[in-house]
Order: C-alpha cells, then structure tokens, then sequence
C-alpha cells in the first residue's frame, strides 16, 4: 500500500511538472509565428502557474461540479452520512464530505487532494438499488481510494485534461480568427491547434494510464477488510456492472474517477475485448469481483 501512495505522490507532480512545460511550450510556438518571440515561454508560464495552482487546489470541486452533484447533510440522509462516518472513524481519517448525483444510474467515485480535503459522491440510483451493506462496500472502496492518495492523481488528471482541450481549442481560434494575410505565418497556429485537438483524446487517454489499474484491486481489497465483508462490494460491483445505461454529464476525462467506469459497464461490452482491456483505465469488473470472493477475512 505504502508503495502505492509514493508512486502516486511522484506521478501526480510528474503530471503537474509535465503540465508547466507544456504551456511553455505552447507559449514558445505562438511566440515563434507572432512579434512576441521568446517572451512567449515567458506567457506560458504566466499562465502555467496559477492555471496550476488552481486545478491542483480546487480540482475536487470542479470535479463535482461536472458532475452535478449536491452536498448531503446528516438530516439530509442520515443512513448515507451515517456510514460514510463510521467508515472514516474505522480507517482513522477525517470524514469526507458527502454528495448526491441524482441520476438513476448506478455508480460513485470520491475525490480530494488528501483525506482533509476530500469528497464521496454516489448516484441516487446506487441508493435506489443497493442494500446497506453493499452500499458500504463501495463507500469503504472509495474511501480506500482517499486514504491511498489515489484521489488527488486521478482528480489532477481530469482537470488537466480539459486544460489540454482547452488550450487546443484556444490554438485553433487563434489561427482561424485572424483575416486572411494579416499576418505572416499565422495559419500555423490554427494547424498547431488542429493537431492538439486531434491528439487531446490521446493526451487524455495517456494521462489517465500514468494511474495504476492495481488502485482499484488494492481499494477493493482495502475497502472489504475496512467492512469485514468482501461480499458487499461484490454484489455492488455485479449490480453496477450489469445495467444498461450511464451516467448522465459522464466525460471521458473524468470517467476513470468512478468505480466502474460508465464506459465500460454496459452489459460488459468493452470490457469482454482485448483492446478494451489495453486501454482501460479500470481491470476488468469479473476478476475483482473473483478476487474479492476469494479473500478470506
């Protein structure tokens, strides 16, 4: 477990660190093709570092956002808050807050930069469907996920993710807003900006595979001996894993959050492929579940 949070620790500063030259180096290029020259790396990281700052520090609330969720109070749900509670005080960590996503599809993810700043958010329809204990199955999973900073690499690497989209979109105006021949060598930056967004599916897919896929074995594992019932998660992930509709707003910058990705819980559809599988941000849902039947507590 140890070994798991240092690395993802070292991964989301490698991220953060990637994410400042590459704004420098989007800044280099429109310096090379407007009169602004080399400042243009100095642009870059004037934009870089609170553009940084910001998605690091407030990444879990836009994260929420995005996804539609509402803060939940004890009155508000006494049996949600409840459990989130007493899972926090079993694990030795601050309580999350809590969120609601209504949507009658099943699923939940949490996120945070640390267990002090962190977040549970489930669906309406997990509340709907699930029995008490599988619901706290997957919310000691999530809280796993928390206690092992998993939550603060996966959180980082969604808004970054939209930051790449954004500055490929914002490449892309550049170059195609200018009247023709006004100046020379602009048309560059509208090619610089088709390529970004060309490859920004790529640039997320890459990012989201810096995360270990073993995170969700080891917050299952986590989460069934913080419950002392393996079988709770396990009847939750069967459930989530066989319905036939997503969750509504789900991205595919931020669908490794949840967990089950929403992509790849549609009757098994991706996950059955062996180019699913490659590129999947999640293990497949059948050999967690062997593995949690197999646990012995």
């Amino acid at each position: 477990m140890y070994n798991e949070i240092e690395r993802n620790q070292r991964m989301t500063w490698i991220i953060v660190i990637v994410f400042i030259l590459f704004l420098m180096f989007l800044g280099y290029f429109y310096g090379l093709v407007t009169d602004v020259g080399y400042y243009g790396i100095v642009i870059g990281l004037i934009v870089a570092v609170p553009t940084t700052l910001i998605g690091y520090y407030n990444a879990d609330k836009m994260v929420l956002y995005m996804a539609g969720a509402r803060p939940v109070a004890k009155k508000d749900n006494a049996l949600l808050y409840n459990l989130v509670e007493n899972l926090a005080i079993a694990s030795g960590m601050p309580t999350p807050k809590v969120y609601v996503i209504e949507d009658t599809a099943m699923n939940a993810f949490a996120t945070g930069r640390d267990p002090a700043h962190a977040a549970v958010a489930v669906t309406t329809g997990l509340l709907q469907v699930l029995s008490k204990k599988e619901l706290e199955g997957v919310l000691a999973h999530e809280m796993s996920h928390v206690k092992n900073f998993d939550t603060r690499l996966s959180t980082v690497v969604v808004i970054f993710v939209g930051m790449v989209a954004i500055a490929a979109d914002l490449f892309w105006r550049m170059g195609g807003g200018r009247k023709r021949g006004s100046r020379q060598g602009v048309g560059i930056l509208a090619i610089i900006g088709l390529v970004f967004i060309l490859l920004s599916p790529l640039v997320a897919k890459l990012l989201q595979m810096a995360m270990s896929r073993n995170r969700e074995y080891l917050a299952d594992s986590d989460g069934a001996l913080l419950t002392r019932y393996p079988e709770g998660l396990a009847l939750a992930l069967e459930k989530i894993s066989s319905q036939d509709h997503l969750v509504d707003g789900t991205n595919n910058a931020m669908n490794h959050l949840f967990i089950i990705n929403p992509l790849e819980s549609l009757d098994g559809k991706k996950i059955g492929s062996w180019l699913g599988n490659l590129f999947s941000t999640h293990p497949p849902t059948a050999e967690r579940i062997k593995r949690l039947r197999e646990m012995i507590i």
